[in-house]
């Protein structure tokens, strides 16, 4: 019935998966979904993922899950079982009594190869410590050794150093509405300069200047419009896309004589073309100086922008190369290459760690402030109508951007994923996104991250892989090498073509032949053309029958491997597949009643078990009474459960007796006899009630108590014919009966009479008293309600008073109606 009953459920499981497949009704679809996924939990539940794997090496089996591990002992496997079946969890490989020094199961690893410790840098100190000795992320170099679906977890610490040194690009518009604009970034330099001391002695500062394309319809190009674009006397430049003015300088003075030399230009429309400007600044290192600091970009316009696709209005559709086109300082390539897109720009400056301040007009705000969402480490500063607030702004955006540090990673191999989990400043935690970042750190003040990296499968070309983390907007970064565990250590002692693998057939690794190319079978011993034979499967037939491997399995190579069941714990063995481990008798619904295992279809039962289910317990100690006699003596120990042989006793141990008399009520008849000369033994209470001792006692306290014997007692309460109680306790001690009896009657004190007759009569007196009260209650309300009747139809009579109302006049007037009056 058991296989049955599992062959009925495995078909029911099936049959749903196929109606859900199938898209039934929908009226049915949640009810063949919940069913699905029971049957699909169930057999999960069952037993190991492992074996599903069907792993034929050792190397694919740990690949497959970190909790797979190999058997490489050469006789683990027993007949009938496949190679697939040394790969299983190692709780399952233990109690199949694999040896521990045969089982595979190598995990990962990491290393810190590099650790130097973040720097303490003053501002106040005389000897400074290089830019390039700085470090505010620790540790800088890693070496990952990943085992498939195992992660590796390690800590990242990093502190913002003070003093560090800054290099800041100014990069503004000047097209002809920037003409006031241009005269306060004129004295910019040194009163940065100042402003820029409180934060660090390390500064350095750069200017630039673009317009827009030199092509129509960006600008007018007729000849005189490309001398000078303004209308009017007003006297502007020729109109150009990017200027590198000044290369980074420490000389504010310097600064502010260049930028007092420049002249506004003009275009035709809006949009400006600042983005070709940006992208010129992040990839040309060199040219604008830019040193391994934080890379500041300050991008002042009053206008939009162009970006990619808008080239194409003058006739311009090369993608941007994202290269670094300076010559003599001046973009040259403008009218060859389209505007950059958003993505590539975003790439750029995280490629060359800058960090971008949108300094731009309040007009601007909303288009400048989505930009800086798409753009990493980036902010947007209110710039003044005529850029007197820029130094506050350029300072307010850096506090900002420094205050935060963001981790991102380089591209990651296929199969690898990593997880961020931060450590901020007052114990604030974050994961997800949020784990990658921290906010509102001030210089000095120190943030961990706990970082994961997860392999789900190896590379295929099964070498390492490098991957770098850093923090946005810094130079430095943390290089992380990853190797990938993709075989097992006894796979390099393998023995190429073995003769344990049918005569070189094959490399014997790790406890089993792996066959070479064309080869199949546990020591394959066939060639994939000569699978299937009559002669073969003869060898997989029992007792020449017609079932191959008893329908349990497949003939390869004239040996049976037996089929593997949905449920892994459960599985076919012997040389033709005829045993298995789950068509045994059951108990309980549990297979051999829970106590034994299931070996070819019969139960090996556990000590103290017996039967065919291993339902019998031999142990004896459930049926042993409280008189420690097996059964009470009344009965037989059978499978641990008492038989009772007298049909008047039952129980776990035969000692109720629903019909048998309480001690107590038992000797009533003759305590009453003998301690009072009344009862129903009355007469015969010598002859009957002479078997125990009685003694007399003045009241209950002077009965024995339970805690002052060492024998068993009994306390009794009975009533007598007279509804009167008597108290005695029975005992045995030293095999005398003794019954110790209170000698006072306890019987009811009668009714007093008086109180009784006299609460009847006071009781009938009220009652009556009370009745009159309600009649009373009841006539006074009728008869105010009849007085109030008459009142209101006297009120409601209109007969005048002086004439009689009964009266009729004797005299009948009569009117002839011919009548005309003439």
């Amino acid at each position: 019935m058991s296989s049955l009953y599992r062959q009925m459920y495995a078909f029911v499981c099936r049959l749903t998966r196929l109606f859900f497949l199938l898209q039934m009704d929908l009226r049915l679809l949640s009810i063949l979904m919940l069913s699905a996924l029971l049957c699909g939990n169930r057999a999960q539940q069952d037993g190991s993922i492992c074996i599903k794997a069907n792993a034929q090496s050792c190397g694919e089996c740990i690949q497959f899950s970190e909790a797979c591990g190999w058997c490489s002992d050469e006789n683990f496997l027993t007949v009938g079982e496949s190679k697939s079946a040394r790969c299983d969890d190692l709780e399952s490989l233990k109690k199949r009594n694999c040896p521990l020094i045969n089982t595979e199961n190598p995990r990962g690893s990491f290393h810190v190869d590099k650790n130097k410790p973040v720097t303490n840098r003053k501002k106040d100190v005389a000897e400074k410590v290089k830019a390039e000795q700085i470090t505010q992320i620790q540790p800088q170099k890693l070496t990952l050794t990943l085992r498939s679906g195992e992660p590796q977890t390690f800590n990242l610490k990093f502190k913002r150093a003070e003093d560090y040194p800054i290099d800041l690009y100014y990069l503004m518009d000047l097209s002809y509405s920037m003409e006031d604009d241009l005269e306060k970034v004129k004295n910019l330099g040194t009163d940065l300069m100042k402003e820029m001391q409180a934060i660090t002695s390390d500064f350095r500062i750069g200017f630039g200047s673009f317009v827009e394309k030199t092509v129509m319809p960006y600008i007018s190009t007729t000849p005189a419009r490309l001398i000078n674009p303004c209308t009017g006397n007003q006297n502007c430049t020729s109109p150009f896309s990017y200027k590198n003015v000044l290369k980074l300088t420490d000389k504010g003075d310097e600064f502010n004589r260049l930028v007092s030399q420049q002249q506004i230009s003009g275009n035709l429309d809006s949009p400006e073309g600042g983005f070709d400007a940006i992208m010129q600044v992040a990839v040309c290192e060199a040219e604008i100086g830019w040193r391994n600091v934080t890379r500041l970009l300050v991008f002042s316009t009053d206008a939009g922008f162009h970006f990619a696709g808008d080239g194409k209005l003058g006739g311009i559709v090369l993608p941007n190369d994202g290269k670094c086109h300076l010559e003599n300082n001046v973009y040259t390539m403008s009218h060859y290459y389209d505007y950059p897109s958003i993505a590539h720009l975003v790439q750029k400056l995280s490629e060359h760690n800058i960090q971008t301040i949108f300094a731009v007009t309040e007009e601007f705000q909303p288009v400048y402030k989505e930009l800086k969402n798409l753009i990493p480490k980036s902010a947007v500063g209110t710039l003044s109508s005529n850029s007197s607030n820029v130094i506050q702004l350029i300072i307010d955006a850096y506090n900002s951007l420094s205050s935060e540090v963001i981790l991102e990673n380089s591209r990651l191999p296929e199969g690898v994923s990593i997880t961020y989990k931060s450590f901020c400043k007052n114990g604030v935690q974050g994961t997800g996104d949020n784990g990658r970042k921290c906010s509102n750190i001030s210089i000095g003040d120190e943030v961990s991250f706990e970082i994961s990296v997860k392999s789900e499968k190896c590379p295929s070309h099964g070498k390492s892989e490098i991957i770098k983390i850093k923090p946005l907007g810094f130079t430095e970064e943390v290089e992380v090498v990853l190797n990938f565990i993709c075989d097992c250590e006894c796979a390099a002692k393998g023995e190429p073509n073995s003769k344990k693998c049918h005569d070189g057939n094959g490399t014997f690794e790790c406890g089993s032949c792996k066959c070479n190319e064309g080869r199949i079978g546990r020591l394959c011993e066939c060639s994939k053309d000569e699978v299937r034979t009559e002669d073969l499967d003869a060898n997989c037939r029992k007792d020449n029958g017609t079932d191959i491997c008893s329908n349990n399995g497949d003939c390869v190579c004239g040996t049976c491997e037996c089929k593997k069941r949905e449920n892994p714990a459960e599985v076919y063995s012997g040389k033709y597949c005829e045993c298995d481990n789950f068509n045994c008798d059951r108990s309980n619904n549990k297979l051999c009643g829970g106590h034994g295992r299931c070996e070819c279809r019969k139960c090996i039962c556990d000590t103290n078990y017996t039967g065919s289910a291993c339902d019998c317990s031999t142990d004896t100690s459930p049926c042993i009474a409280t008189n420690k006699q097996i059964c009470n003596g009344r009965g037989t120990c059978e499978c641990g459960t008492c038989k009772c042989t007298n049909p008047k006793f039952q129980g776990p141990t035969c000692e109720i007796c629903p019909t048998c008399p309480g001690v107590c009520s038992e000797h009533k008849d003759c305590v009453q006899c003998r301690a009072f000369e009344a009862g129903e033994k009355k007469d015969t209470c010598e002859r009957d009630c002479s078997y125990f001792q009685l003694i007399k006692v003045k009241d209950r306290d002077k009965l024995p108590q339970p805690t002052d014997q060492s024998f068993p007692l009994t306390h009794c309460k009975e009533r007598d014919a007279n509804d009167c109680w008597f108290y005695y306790t029975y005992a045995i001690r030293n095999d005398t009966k003794e019954v110790f009896v209170v000698e006072n009657l306890e019987c009811p004190a009668g009714p007093d009479i008086i109180p009784i007759v006299t609460g009847v009569v006071a009781g009938i007196v009220l009652i009556g008293l009370a009745l009159l009260l309600i009649w009373k209650l009841l006539m006074i309300i009728h008869d105010r309600r009849e007085f109030a009747k008459f009142e209101k139809e006297k009120m409601n009579a209109k007969w005048d008073t002086g004439e009689n109302p009964i009266y009729k006049s004797a005299v009948t007037t009569v009117v002839n109606p011919k009548y005309e009056g003439k």
